[in-house]
């Protein structure tokens, strides 16, 4: 996709590419500050490739303003989301406690499965899930 976009982009030139450049800055943005473990770098390389070439055919001065226009839609967005999760901890509190109770019992899961890979004699004692006895009120 990277490649096509910077295909496209000097097909259509300097003036023709200019209304289209947020646009096709977007995920070129989204993969340089992407931080995920599994990243590839030479899509990192591509996209920073591309970033280039189209900072040559528009200029620096058209491309810093789409760029830092595309940065701030990409900080609004991130904020919207963390606004949005804390929203959500106040509205539906039944929710949010199911969520972070899923999220330490899978923190728990990836310590014991590292603790595992770091020492393969040792093993972990695992939740064993018993659907019917996990539903019953225990007291």
């Amino acid at each position: 996709i990277f490649k096509f976009l910077g295909a496209i982009s000097v097909d259509l030139g300097q003036d023709r590419i200019k209304p289209y450049l947020p646009t096709v800055l977007t995920p070129l943005y989204r993969e340089l500050n992407s931080n995920y473990a599994e990243q590839d770098p030479t899509l990192k390389n591509l996209s920073q490739e591309i970033i280039e070439l189209l900072k040559k055919l528009v200029g620096l001065e058209v491309f810093s303003l789409a760029f830092s226009s595309v940065q701030k839609q990409a900080n609004q967005k991130r904020a919207m989301r963390k606004k949005q999760r804390a929203l959500e901890t106040v509205a539906n509190p039944d929710i949010a406690a199911r969520k972070k109770l899923k999220r330490h019992k899978n923190k728990a899961e990836t310590r014991k499965r590292k603790i595992e890979s770091l020492r393969p004699l040792y093993k972990a004692k695992r939740h064993r899930s018993h659907a019917l006895k996990d539903l019953a009120m225990v007291e």
